[in-house]
């Protein structure tokens, strides 16, 4: 019986990696998948460790699009975007040191389906749901530093 559950749940895995995110055939998403797994790295900026900040950076700068170093200088950047109106490749930033007064301590890039991708300071480079119990008490605000032209180019599907 172990064996079968274990085989079930290799299945279901391989299942929910294969399904990738709402916009699988975009060069965002290649540039994201590329990075998945890569470990934290207190700032890190490079593909052997990052932390949030550096992971966005690192992931737009891939679309020529400079982004500011730290999260909350990120969050300044670009036009703000209510949760309601994101589509993939916008900026979430969320509030992770415990106060939930709004100040900004952590980034990830919106990858549609209400997922984000970032730099987990325990999991690495993951995704997770917008809406689950951990992020979706947390956030604080979107942005958006695309212009339709880098929309087009790099996160609208194929």
């Amino acid at each position: 019986m172990k064996k079968v559950t274990a085989l079930l749940m290799g299945l279901v895995l391989l299942l929910a990696f294969q399904a990738g995110s709402a916009f699988a055939d975009s060069k965002l998403n290649g540039f994201i998948d590329g990075v998945i797994g890569t470990p934290y790295k207190s700032g890190g900026t490079s593909s052997k460790g990052f932390d949030c900040s550096g992971f966005t950076s690192y992931v737009f700068t891939k679309m020529g699009i400079e982004l500011p170093r730290t999260s909350v200088a990120q969050s300044k950047a670009g036009t703000k975007v209510d949760k309601t109106d994101l589509i993939p490749g916008d900026l979430v930033f969320f509030d992770t040191v415990g106060g939930n007064n709004s100040s900004v301590s952590h980034v990830g890039i919106y990858i549609g389906d209400g997922k984000f991708a970032h730099s987990s300071s325990s999991r690495g480079v993951v995704t997770d749901k917008l809406n689950s119990s951990y992020y979706e008490t947390r956030f604080v605000t979107a942005r958006r530093v695309m212009n339709d032209e880098s929309f087009e180019a790099f996160a609208n599907e194929k």
